[in-house]
């Protein structure tokens, strides 16, 4: 497989809390995975072009004015996907981590793919859209929904955590449930060579979350608090996920879905990074 980490959507600006990094917009990072039997698979989707043409509309006025999304077409995941040779019917399977607005944006550019996403997630976001979190504008083409219990009933596991197999999609995918944020929210665990990475998406923010400073970033903490759905099952996943680096860290690479210092691991230029694929 060859996997390529894309930046869909840049948002606001963000400082690092220590001398070293730039200054440098939060980013949405995706995945863009080149498999051998199960074509492209995306995993979130940032904002897609619906929200750079009309952004009051599907991502909703509050959360623009919160965000502060630059909303440049050439970094939704499809034009993206487009530079590096392929079309939007080349990706048969869509992961997201949750339906949140700034991960579900690019849905509807690709309305042939399977979208793969914990059952309780989607109930929730059916049930509470219209609203700050969910926006329904990212569904209305009735995606093919493929649907997963929080629980996995097979008992799998991956380095200590529960997990399931996406179907259709080959051993080297595995979805690892990391509750807190929503209701349905999932890690999505990819393995690159001799090493796994794991794209937590908002089950933490800061990368000093989970480092052994436990720091968090004065303005993205106050983001990941006020939208929680459970304090307490927030933190208790970030403790496992510094518990899995202590003792796998050698065979595993964690990254979050808006930190751009982590994202810059992968790329050359952050800001540039929608752009470069």
């Amino acid at each position: 497989m060859r996997i390529h980490h894309l930046n869909c959507g840049s948002v606001l600006t963000i400082e690092a809390t220590y001398d070293g990094p730039r200054p440098a917009p939060a980013v949405n990072h995706c995945l863009l995975i080149e498999t051998d039997t199960a074509g492209l698979v995306l995993v979130e989707t940032g904002l897609g072009l619906g929200d750079v043409q009309d952004p009051r509309g599907t991502l909703g006025a509050d959360w623009v004015a919160m965000a502060q999304p630059v909303l440049d077409e050439e970094e939704t995941a499809v034009r993206q996907i487009a530079r590096l040779g392929h079309k939007p019917s080349d990706v048969r399977h869509i992961i997201v981590t949750h339906l949140d607005v700034d991960h579900s944006g690019g849905l509807p550019d690709f309305p042939g793919a399977d979208v793969h996403v914990l059952a309780s997630e989607l109930d929730a976001a059916r049930f509470q859209a219209p609203s700050f979190r969910y926006r329904p504008a990212h569904w209305t083409h009735e995606p093919r929904w493929i649907t997963y219990a929080s629980e996995p009933a097979s008992g799998e596991e991956w380095f200590g955590f529960s997990a399931m197999q996406p179907k259709g999609l080959p051993q080297e995918i595995k979805l690892i449930p990391l509750g807190g944020h929503t209701a349905g929210h999932t890690g999505i665990a990819v393995q690159d060579g001799d090493r796994w990475l794991l794209h937590c998406g908002d089950a933490y923010y800061y990368h000093r979350e989970i480092e052994n400073s436990r720091e968090v970033h004065p303005l993205l903490d106050i983001v990941q608090t006020s939208s929680q759905v459970s304090r307490d099952l927030r933190l208790g996943t970030q403790a496992r996920l510094r518990e899995l680096i202590r003792d796998h860290g050698d065979q595993i690479e964690v990254f979050s879905a808006h930190d751009p210092w982590e994202f810059a691991r992968y790329v050359d230029d952050v800001t540039q990074a929608g752009r470069l694929g």
